[in-house]
């Protein structure tokens, strides 16, 4: 499969090590006025993606979501499906999440399957993705929707080991989840054992709704960190994250 060129844009800016922020958008849980105002915050506070999708999407308002984005925006748009159903082509990219920290087939490989016809016919560009959820406190509507086990909290050699597997089966990207109402983020140690097993571009999400907890994450060697939750409750949060990652990336002397 060929390189597109959103995973050459994550690969060069990890060898350069630049940091990036990502929003993740839950259609269930954000109307079009909340949306408008979300992207008039990334206007003055940069976003580098935002991540449309969720571990349900029960209406049909993620085309209308995805539609006004691409209208107000030249950020890139990647889906995180949780389902086939939930493709659609006016993205710009889809993050092709297999759950390799479970044993579910179906979200190993199952809707993939379904998907794969559909994926090729579109010009969506595709980011083969490991998807690791991790124990952070509660369970999540993500370990419940797909019946899997989280990755325990502090054996970051499991998570190092799986992210491993991962990247020699082919995967491009890898991606270490709290899950949606993470009591706490994914630990410093399992982001830096996994960093240091891997070459692939590394985002983190789940549980980061402080600014030291994004600082955190991205001192252990997470590439993308991902809020979305807490930017529900208080959407100024996006100015605070986007002061991080802009000043992490000027302590490394990296060009934005």
């Amino acid at each position: 499969m060929r390189l597109t060129s959103l995973h050459e844009t994550l690969s060069k800016r990890r060898a350069r090590g630049q940091k990036s922020l990502a929003v993740l958008l839950d259609p269930d849980h954000l109307d079009e006025a909340g949306c408008r105002h979300l992207l008039e915050l990334s206007e003055a506070h940069p976003v580098d993606y935002f991540f449309v999708g969720g571990s349900l999407v029960m209406n049909s308002h993620q085309a209308s979501l995805i539609r006004l984005i691409k209208s107000c925006s030249a950020v890139p748009v990647l889906l995180f499906p949780s389902h086939s159903l939930h493709l659609d082509t006016q993205a710009d990219g889809i993050l092709l999440l297999s759950l390799i920290s479970g044993r579910n087939p179906d979200f190993l490989i199952g809707q993939h399957v379904v998907a794969a016809p559909l994926l090729r016919a579109s010009n969506l560009q595709i980011l083969p993705t490991g998807y690791m959820l991790v124990d952070t406190g509660r369970q999540t509507t993500a370990s419940y929707m797909s019946g899997t086990t989280p990755l325990p909290y502090d054996k970051p050699t499991i998570a190092a080991c799986t992210a491993m597997a991962g990247e020699q089966l082919g995967l491009r990207l890898m991606y270490l989840d709290g899950g949606s109402g993470a009591m706490y983020p994914v630990s410093s140690a399992m982001i830096r054992a996994v960093r240091q097993a891997t070459e692939t571009p590394l985002i983190v999400g789940g549980g980061i709704n402080t600014a030291e907890k994004a600082h955190a994450a991205l001192s252990a060697g997470a590439d993308v960190i991902v809020i979305g939750n807490q930017i529900e409750k208080a959407p100024e949060f996006l100015a605070e994250m986007s002061k991080v990652v802009r000043t992490f990336n000027a302590v490394l002397d990296v060009k934005v």
